[in-house]
């Protein structure tokens, strides 16, 4: 019997300050990738609270298991019959000057199956150009991915893209997701790169669903939400704006690259 094909889709958004806002508008984009047939949705970075500060998420931040954006992906998952993975929302820690920023994963019965927290804190300083995610956001500890039908897919978020060894920690993958806000000067620079260095040394797909456009609070981030087989080759893409990026986790894909190319049994380095 030939392997099943199990298609997946990134939601590409430009979200603002309103958290219903910006859920009423992601909302029809979730519903538009099950409707073409994606199993597997996957949200940006900061898809219900991309404020003006970085200290806005500090307000809308949710207790772990209770409030509007885990109750919307909880929802929207089970109504559209898909794993939902809800890119990142702030979860409340024992600190209140600062959160978690907490990747969500829900089941097609709107139960939730996993939670990644970002593990590395992005700093930056060129020109006008200045975040340090450390003083608003704590880290997370763990390494996280979740059993799917496609196969294991590895969670995590922006910076998390540029340590090759958090995915070598997941073990073998079918599919690596990347919900993230990649700055314009960053993404311009390094983000192609980066995402198809991991598709090939991890033999897998990537999936990364980004904020793309310029925000309601004047920031502009790179957008380029995509799909990348695993040999590094583009299966879909979207430069800017609102928007859908779609295609298909081929398992035979998957053992023909693996078989031409064994280089994940030459590894060398636990």
């Amino acid at each position: 019997m030939t392997p099943e094909r199990f298609r997946v889709a990134a939601v590409q958004t430009l979200s603002g300050g309103d958290v219903d806002a910006n859920l009423r508008a992601i909302e029809p984009l979730i519903v538009e990738a099950a409707r073409q047939g994606a199993r597997l949705v996957v949200l940006p970075e900061y898809f219900g609270i991309f404020g003006a500060k970085a200290t806005d998420k500090i307000a809308a931040r949710e207790i772990d298991g209770v409030g509007v954006q885990q109750s919307f992906l909880a929802r929207v998952a089970r109504e559209c019959r898909i794993w939902l993975v809800g890119g990142t929302l702030p979860i409340a820690i024992a600190d209140a000057a600062r959160v978690r920023a907490a990747s969500l994963v829900f089941a097609p019965d709107g139960r939730r199956i996993a939670r990644y927290d970002k593990m590395h804190m992005f700093a930056f300083n060129q020109g006008d150009e200045h975040y340090d995610e450390g003083k608003t956001l704590e880290p997370g500890t763990q390494a996280v991915a979740f059993d799917a039908p496609c196969g294991r897919v590895g969670l995590s978020v922006c910076y998390d893209l540029r340590f090759p060894e958090l995915y070598r920690r997941l073990g073998d993958l079918a599919l690596i997701v990347v919900p993230s806000a990649f700055t314009a000067i960053t993404g311009a620079a390094h983000w192609h790169v980066l995402l198809r260095a991991r598709a090939i040394e991890n033999q897998c797909y990537v999936l990364a669903a980004a904020q793309g456009g310029l925000h309601p609070g004047g920031r502009r981030t790179y957008g380029h939400s995509i799909l990348i087989d695993p040999w590094g080759v583009v299966v879909a893409e979207r430069d800017e704006g609102p928007a859908i990026v779609i295609g298909d986790i081929d398992p035979e894909r998957l053992e023909q690259v693996r078989r031409d190319l064994p280089a994940l049994q030459h590894r060398s380095l636990a």
